[in-house]
């Protein structure tokens, strides 16, 4: 087991698979865009996801789906500020702030923050962010992402590879490499076939660090479900987590968290006894 810091908060990694709830207040987002674009609607979504049985809430303020448009920094932080402060204030839970500008995860830590959530895993800006998470002294999960499809090698050669350049710049601004949380970034980069590849060898990954699985209703799911819409691929995303704790992850992110957290329950119970 890891004991993690999380600012006022702590994780712990090992014991059982953890929950990240999510929390996107956003009008775009792929599953759940505008249903949670203002205080109140969030806040009690933020209640549910504890109640369900989520570990972390991880709030996000702009959409990074395929396509998305990029907002400014001020507009991210308009988004997500209030209901960070709101939750921080009001509930007993870890906040994850999802962003990979180092101004908003800034502003969110000001609010309440515990975890910071970079999609391009501290390769986007020339530091500023690797700065900022030495500075806090926070948990980062770093995320591989490229802005196409192609793998010259073997895709999971090119997983390590970019977290080795990942680890080379928290080695160069004096992060503490027990902070880092690394996530594969199922739909990021990636074609439905190499989701399923990246999915089935998550463990290949495991001797680099804490991993979090982030599948949740991801379009390769559809397709393995006959191209189902998004709001019907919970079982599938279930099936991701179960699959996800046998090959060794510390954490699943979810949009749906009482059905994960159960799933997780029982896996736990076969793989983690």
């Amino acid at each position: 087991m890891k004991k993690i810091s999380c600012g006022n908060k702590e994780i712990i990694l090992g014991k059982r698979t953890l929950v990240m709830g999510i929390l996107n207040v956003t009008p775009d987002s792929f599953s759940d865009g505008g249903r949670y674009n203002n205080l109140d609607s969030a806040m009690k979504q933020a209640e549910k996801l504890i109640l369900d049985g989520a570990d972390i809430i991880d709030v996000g303020g702009e959409s990074t789906r395929p396509g998305h448009t990029q907002i400014s920094s001020e507009e991210e932080i308009s988004r997500v500020v209030p209901i960070i402060e709101k939750i921080s204030k009001n509930l007993d839970t870890v906040i994850s702030i999802d962003t990979y500008k180092y101004d908003v995860a800034e502003e969110a830590i000001k609010a309440g923050a515990n975890i910071i959530n970079d999609i391009w895993g501290l390769q986007y800006d020339k530091g500023e962010m690797a700065e900022l998470v030495k500075k806090s002294n926070l948990p980062v999960i770093v995320m591989h992402n490229q802005s196409n499809e192609i793998y010259e090698k073997d895709i999971m050669l090119s997983l390590r590879e970019f977290f080795e350049k990942t680890y080379k710049i928290v080695d160069k601004y004096g992060i503490d490499r027990d902070k880092i949380i690394l996530d594969p970034g199922l739909g990021f980069g990636k074609n439905i076939e190499q989701n399923i590849e990246v999915m089935s060898r998550l463990n290949e990954l495991k001797d680099m660090g804490p991993i979090l699985l982030g599948a949740s209703k991801k379009r390769f799911i559809g397709k393995l479900l006959n191209d189902l819409p998004f709001d019907e691929r919970v079982e599938g995303t279930v099936a991701t987590t179960v699959i996800g704790i046998e090959k060794g992850v510390d954490i699943v992110r979810v949009h749906n968290v009482l059905e994960n957290k159960r799933a997780c329950l029982v896996a736990d119970g076969v793989y983690r006894k």
